[in-house]
């Protein structure tokens, strides 16, 4: 009895650091958290409301049905109806109000005001008589687009005409307060993209792959079971992992055979404090008798990195993304890179093409803020402020002599600030393709 008394205390002991762990993992994530959303609320709030010109931002939202920025701001369990009400009424702060959305460490955090005696949604907003109100409708972003017909139907005829009227989309007001990041966030979103480089280069090594064993599907599973185990979040579900021939991508995230001589690309991001990322990764599979990357393979991926690096050095905040782009995409071409035609519409000639998706992020992984990319048009038109994060994406394309002359595409994409210095790295950058044996 003794010898299985001692050992119970033994295995009790054993679980105690684990549990205590879990414990202040938890309230680790909810403090941090807390940091960004008052930050976010005193430094980026006003500044956002008023330069889009709406003094109240309503978000409503019903219980099973949250708004896409129910994180963001704060959580909270929502019951029939919940608000979470930002009202400009003067001076250096917004008042910030959540209704019947509950969470008992709200308090605690100091991000929101104390919810004064609430009514209706009606009396609450004719006392405080704001002249436009924002509410989150958007036709160019999911994320700004969070309120039901149902809800809008029934705060226009809670509101009555008059305010009614003074209605509006809160759309860049959204994109404006979410893409401008305060240092909190910077911290965050370091560790995030970190986290996800080690996954993705991890998954790109003998450590997962076997040659002539592993599949696809196989390499996608494992980089699906690492934010289980992390307590992470995924930005696109299924990561892409293909194959790339002569003819483009010749397989993703199948049954696939993983052999000799494959170039494999990996396409991936992850969700951690609220903060998500998009990279990539890419890896060759050595044939018999291989012990270094292909010449060819290599200068592939050398062409894309000086596309790369013409990004880094062009990119600067202060005009609109499309602006931006545009001198970008002359910049690179002046390095004597020839600009494609359209995404994969591949010129028969001796150049190396280019083109680039250098959008938003942060706010998921393909992000609200202004994107330098063709794939986002309506953020074209947003001004590139300092804080913004981007993933600095781009496909190179570069003629290959064993393939006849095809061209490898390689795609380069790593995580970035925009500063006033210009676009700079919260990570390790990719900056080799990694061997596989």
């Amino acid at each position: 009895m003794r010898r299985l008394s001692f050992a119970l205390l033994a295995l009790a002991l054993a679980a105690s650091p684990a549990t205590a762990q879990s414990h202040l993992e938890a309230r680790n994530r909810w403090a941090r958290l807390c940091e960004m959303r008052r930050e976010k609320f005193d430094r980026i709030l006003p500044e956002a409301m008023r330069e889009n010109g709406i003094d109240m931002w309503i978000v409503a939202m019903r219980e099973g049905h949250h708004d896409p920025l129910w994180e963001m701001l704060g959580r909270g369990y929502v019951g029939t109806r919940g608000y979470f009400i930002f009202t400009d009424r003067g001076g250096d702060r917004i008042e910030r109000i959540a209704i019947d959305v509950t969470d008992h460490n709200r308090a605690a955090c100091g991000a929101y005001d104390p919810t004064p005696a609430f009514t209706d949604l009606a009396t609450f907003v004719k006392e405080r008589n704001p002249k436009r109100i924002g509410l989150n409708l958007s036709t160019e972003m999911g994320m700004a687009d969070g309120l039901s017909h149902t809800l809008h139907t029934e705060i226009v005829a809670a509101l009555g005409p008059t305010y009614a009227s003074r209605i509006t989309s809160a759309e860049k007001l959204i994109s404006d307060f979410s893409s401008r990041r305060v240092t909190s966030e910077l911290v965050a979103f370091g560790d995030a993209t970190e986290m996800g480089r080690q996954i993705a280069e991890r998954a790109l090594s003998n450590e997962v792959i076997t040659p002539g064993v592993t599949t696809l599907a196989e390499v996608a599973w494992w980089i699906q079971e690492q934010p289980l185990q992390r307590g992470l979040g995924s930005s696109f579900e299924v990561p892409s992992i293909y194959i790339t021939g002569p003819n483009g991508i010749e397989a993703t995230s199948n049954d696939r055979i993983i052999q000799r001589g494959d170039i494999i690309m990996i396409d991936f991001g992850v969700g951690y404090l609220n903060m998500w990322t998009d990279q990539k990764r890419i890896a060759y599979v050595l044939k018999p008798g291989e012990v270094a990357l292909p010449k060819s393979i290599q200068h592939a991926f050398d062409q894309a990195v000086k596309v790369r690096e013409v990004i880094r050095k062009t990119a600067k905040p202060g005009k609109t993304a499309q602006v931006m782009m545009d001198e970008v995409i002359a910049a690179i071409a002046a390095a004597g890179f020839t600009p494609m035609r359209g995404f994969n519409q591949v010129r028969d000639d001796a150049s190396t093409e280019f083109i680039i998706g250098s959008h938003s992020l942060g706010d998921w992984g393909h992000g609200i803020g202004p994107s330098m990319a063709f794939f986002n048009p309506g953020r074209l038109k947003f001004e590139m402020r300092a804080s913004n994060l981007f993933s600095i994406e781009l496909f190179a394309y570069t003629p290959m002599p064993e393939w006849g002359g095809k061209k490898l595409r390689i795609p380069l994409e790593d995580d970035a600030v925009v500063t006033a210095r210009g676009v700079e790295w919260l990570s390790p950058i990719n900056h080799r393709v990694q061997l596989i044996r």
